[in-house]
């Protein structure tokens, strides 16, 4: 009898784990950021997203689409758990330059194998790591995705960096699902928000390259950094979310205005460097 488990596992690609451990977590990493595109539609679709395990599996598994962070880590630490890992759900805030971002705007999961040993997994942050980065090592790590290092901060936190640039702030302490409806609000709703100012659709390639289609721009780049672009006419658009994403579409996904509004400082609660707290807009 087929399982939930079983159809995640034909969604993505991949076969059933004989235990789980780290090459298990390994593969699955790969085959699901290959198979499940990190994409912002639902936004400019008029979908809503609901932080609910049930829902989001729906989509991700029946409907078989994407999603972002909180719907792609979430989908997949549900997985892990079910296949006999440890799974925990952290908050993290990207950085732009030496800005963070809002709290809670990226949810990324602590692996624990049956080896005990602990691993960063994050399906959800576009380009990235390939495979899960060790937790018990503080040195370089060499992926296909580039050199990365997480480095632990005075306040406790986990500092995780990409090519020597600071990608994100990790906490330690696990969280619920739900603890990130202020992040996923802030995120699908507010204009100072880059998923609400523009559409990706973005996914690792079989080969190690990476397509990503923003709008009707398609870049194609191989895994040794050769890049293509190309405008589609409107034509194509639904054809190529088909064709190279596995995202089957009734209608092309368009940009909703939203225009910001005026505030007070009572609105927001930022940061001395203007930084909006995660009150959002």
């Amino acid at each position: 009898m087929d399982t939930p488990v079983d159809a995640y596992l034909r969604r993505i690609g991949a076969g059933r784990p004989a235990a789980a451990d780290p090459a298990g977590l390994r593969e699955l990493h790969r085959r699901h950021l290959i198979a499940v595109p990190f994409e912002n539609l639902s936004i400019h679709l008029g979908e809503d997203i609901v932080l609910d395990e049930k829902l989001i599996l729906a989509k991700i598994v029946d409907a078989r689409r994407g999603g972002f962070c909180y719907e792609l880590n979430g989908a997949f630490g549900a997985l892990l758990r079910e296949l006999g890992y440890g799974v925990s759900l952290l908050a993290a805030r990207p950085y732009e330059g030496k800005r963070p971002t809002v709290p809670y705007s990226h949810l990324a999961l602590r692996v624990e194998a049956a080896d005990g040993s602990r691993w960063l997994a994050d399906v959800g942050f576009g380009k990235h790591s390939e495979y899960p980065l060790s937790l018990d090592d503080s040195g370089e790590q060499t992926d296909p995705g580039g050199v990365f290092r997480i480095v632990p901060t005075e306040d406790d936190d986990l500092d995780v960096l990409m090519n020597g640039k600071l990608e994100y702030r990790l906490e330690r302490r696990p969280r619920e699902l739900a603890d990130f409806e202020v992040g996923s609000w802030y995120n699908r709703t507010s204009p100072r928000s880059h998923f609400t100012g523009s559409l990706v659709c973005s996914r690792l390639a079989e080969d190690g390259g990476r397509l990503t289609l923003s709008g009707r721009n398609l870049v194609t780049t191989s895994a040794q950094g050769a890049r293509t672009e190309r405008e589609l006419a409107a034509d194509e658009v639904l054809d190529t979310y088909r064709d190279l994403f596995g995202l089957e579409l009734d209608r092309e996904p368009r940009v909703v205005d939203r225009s910001p509004r005026m505030v007070d400082e009572t609105d927001v609660a930022g940061g001395a460097d203007g930084t909006p707290g995660n009150a959002g807009t």
